[in-house]
């Protein structure tokens, strides 16, 4: 097949190869872009907390009775102890957050009381010596707390404990050579708390965008909650009990004490529950990236049928002219084919320049990761055979145009 014979032809058709050139750039650009965005949101949706999701719920409880700020305390020991006694229930713990969890407070963390400059910003948890089984993470270097380390801790209370234990990203986030265990650390104050404890991995509260190099740098407090505006009460399962613990665990606190107040819809969430509400956003933007890429695409082909289409109604005569002159059907399919080839390896080169462009704006303005080249060659082939398949019908009809059609408005 001749290339100048078709560059000659494209040449007379300026607008419409233009055109569809451009379409396809702009649809290669968009659909890369697009693709390593769903890519990177379904990374983010399946990141693993650390904890035992699959045995896992979480009651946040508020109290109708404010004022009774000193009874909260006891008030909690007594509910913990209803909800350990369950049938259903492996163990329960106060805690001021949980992961994924949504809200929740960080603790700048330093070396030195008299550091400037925090070295990590980690989400903290404040529970008590069960907070740790009942999360079911796993503790791969040090102690858990005792009993008599767990102190309590209201909403405007800053009491640094002197004791905590990290995750393992933080840990080797404040001491890289694997240094942590029984170290010191610093956290707005002058007085220490030692490092007792390394547990393999804990996702912080938010997933937010500005979280995710920070995603797993959590620390937990020997500090049982007792705050007047409420706390999350943790609770695991048993195996295969995950059900009947949250029918059980709200009535058995409401046996203990009705002035409580726990929201009959969103109070008491399976941790499945929890991932599906932090992780929505991202789920949604997933869907909405997808289906704007399958409406880009349907266009394109759209166009790339409708264009050559109507060449091949123009050019029946001439294709007629051809056929007479001894070219097969294959010849003439061949030249759609090789035509429709060319414009769409002008546009994909214009497209690869443009999606590579567009990534490196969102970098730079929405610290997005850099745009993979794999996903860029993955479009072009993707492009150039949706192309190739868009033009096929068309191209099919004019290899059966009979050389009878030269005769014709003669």
């Amino acid at each position: 097949m001749q290339i100048k014979p078709i560059l000659a032809a494209l040449r007379h058709h300026k607008a419409g190869t233009i055109l569809v050139a451009l379409q396809i750039a702009l649809t290669l650009a968009i659909v890369c872009n697009a693709l390593f965005i769903i890519r990177q949101r379904l990374v983010h949706l399946s990141e693993p907390s650390g904890v035992d999701e699959a045995s896992l719920f979480v009651i946040y409880n508020g109290w109708a009775d404010q004022a009774a700020t000193m009874q909260f305390d006891a008030q909690v020991r007594t509910d913990l102890a209803a909800l350990r006694q369950l049938p259903s229930v492996r163990n329960a713990a106060p805690a001021s957050s949980c992961p994924l969890c949504g809200d929740g407070d960080d603790v700048p963390v330093m070396l030195a009381p008299d550091q400037t400059q925090w070295i990590a910003d980690p989400a903290m948890y404040a529970g008590d010596e069960q907070l740790l089984d009942t999360l079911g993470v796993k503790l791969v270097a040090g102690r858990n707390f005792r009993a008599d380390e767990i102190g309590k801790m209201g909403s405007r209370d800053f009491t640094v404990p002197p004791v905590v234990i990290v995750s393992r990203t933080l840990a080797d986030r404040l001491f890289p050579r694997g240094e942590a265990l029984g170290k010191p650390i610093y956290m707005m104050s002058n007085t220490p708390s030692t490092i007792i404890g390394i547990v393999d991995r804990l996702q912080r509260q938010n997933v937010g965008g500005w979280t995710r190099p920070y995603a797993y740098q959590s620390m937990l407090w020997p500090m049982r909650p007792v705050s007047s505006q409420g706390l999350y009460y943790i609770v695991r399962a048993k195996p295969g009990q995950l059900a009947a613990a949250m029918r059980e665990a709200p009535k058995a606190l409401y046996a203990e004490d009705r002035m409580r107040i726990i929201d009959p819809e969103h109070g008491t969430l399976s941790f499945a529950e929890v991932r599906r509400r932090i992780y929505d956003s991202d789920l949604g933007m997933a869907i909405l990236m997808g289906l704007i890429s399958v409406v880009l695409l349907a266009i394109t082909a759209a166009g790339i049928v409708g264009l050559t289409s109507f060449w091949v109604g123009q050019r029946r005569k001439q294709i007629g002219v051809r056929r007479a002159l001894g070219a097969t059907r294959r010849d003439i399919l061949g030249y759609f084919l090789t035509e429709n080839l060319l414009i769409g390896l002008g546009g994909v080169l214009v497209g690869t320049v443009l999606a590579i462009g567009i990534n490196l704006w969102m970098v730079t303005q929405f610290e997005m990761a850099r745009l993979s080249l794999a996903y860029v060659m993955t479009g072009v082939v993707a492009l150039l055979l949706l192309g190739q398949g868009a033009v096929l019908g068309p191209a099919l009809r004019a290899s059966r145009v009979s050389p009878v059609e030269a005769t014709r408005s003669v």
